[in-house]
């Protein structure tokens, strides 16, 4: 495993100059809200745009074999048949945010393949899925009506990562009721903000977008929010922004990695077992474990 990992980050360092030109649009939201055919949809009209689309459907995978259903790909079949549209299905395999640890290296390998719009849908689990706001330049937050306490399932976090808030299947009853609470999650988000936030939030206000993607109404609309809001982080400069934002996260997560790697290499064989075994037992606290091997917390808070 490690020798393939060298192999993979040679690979994208040969292949990150020609990165960058791709279109990255994130899709979140609790599970039945319809993302995987809202997604669909979307693909369609960038097609007729004559883009080349890659799809990234991040799926959750089983806690014993790691593995995933893979249910999203299932779900876009009928894009099967297109060959300039590529879906790549990959599992979390444990990791947080809603997103695979490789979902940024597979975006840039579809990038610098030449696909211009960039889809990546996440696993769809509620409040975690945070992550895809450092990874995608638009972010869709897409709930649907009838799903119970939509507001207080969606208040924190994910809300406030929304670029652009999309009802799904609006043809329900009880969408009208939904719209009217997200109108009001947001001006009180508005008004909460620290003043930069606020002063950005006035620049581009997050419209609310109804849609039914099993007939396509308001796709239309939609994808003219989602143009509206490129252009926007083109024109204040926030595309560049977001995008060092991204750099950084991406950095700081190999950096976690790469010295986690070393720190472990470096313990007597059985260290890390033996202290597994005193803590579960008891005998230890997590932090005097970590104390045990050397690492202090002191000075670490805020920091992290």
């Amino acid at each position: 495993m490690p020798d393939l990992r060298h192999k993979a980050a040679g690979l994208l360092s040969y292949l990150y100059p020609y990165t960058g030109r791709a279109y990255r649009i994130g899709v979140t939201g609790p599970p039945g809200t319809g993302k995987s055919t809202l997604i669909s949809c979307l693909a369609r009209v960038y097609r007729g745009r004559h883009q080349r689309v890659g799809i990234i459907a991040v799926d959750p995978s089983s806690p014993s074999s790691g593995g995933a259903l893979l249910g999203d790909r299932v779900r876009m079949r009928d894009l099967a048949g297109d060959p300039e549209v590529f879906t790549r299905s990959m599992a979390t395999r444990g990791a947080l945010g809603g997103v695979a640890d490789d979902t940024s290296s597979a975006v840039e390998v579809l990038d610098a393949a030449g696909y211009g719009t960039i889809l990546i849908e996440t696993v769809g689990v509620g409040q975690d899925e945070v992550a895809i706001a450092r990874l995608a330049q638009t972010v869709l937050v897409v709930d649907a009506p009838g799903l119970g306490d939509d507001i207080q399932a969606l208040k924190a976090g994910l809300v406030e990562i929304a670029d652009i808030l999309v009802v799904n299947k609006a043809d329900r009853d009880g969408t009208d009721q939904v719209v009217h609470s997200y109108q009001m999650v947001m001006e009180m988000a508005a008004a909460t903000h620290p003043l930069d936030d606020r002063v950005e939030r006035e620049l581009w206000r997050v419209p609310v977008c109804q849609t039914v993607a099993t007939d396509g109404s308001g796709i239309s609309d939609l994808v003219s929010w989602i143009d509206a809001h490129r252009s926007y982080l083109q024109q204040s400069g926030r595309l560049v922004e977001r995008e060092q934002q991204r750099v950084r996260a991406e950095l700081e997560m190999l950096l976690r990695q790469a010295l986690l790697a070393r720190f472990l290499a470096g313990l007597e064989p059985g260290k890390l077992d033996g202290l597994v075994v005193r803590v579960s037992g008891r005998e230890l606290t997590p932090y005097q474990a970590l104390q045990e091997l050397g690492i202090s917390l002191e000075g670490s808070d805020g920091e992290s």
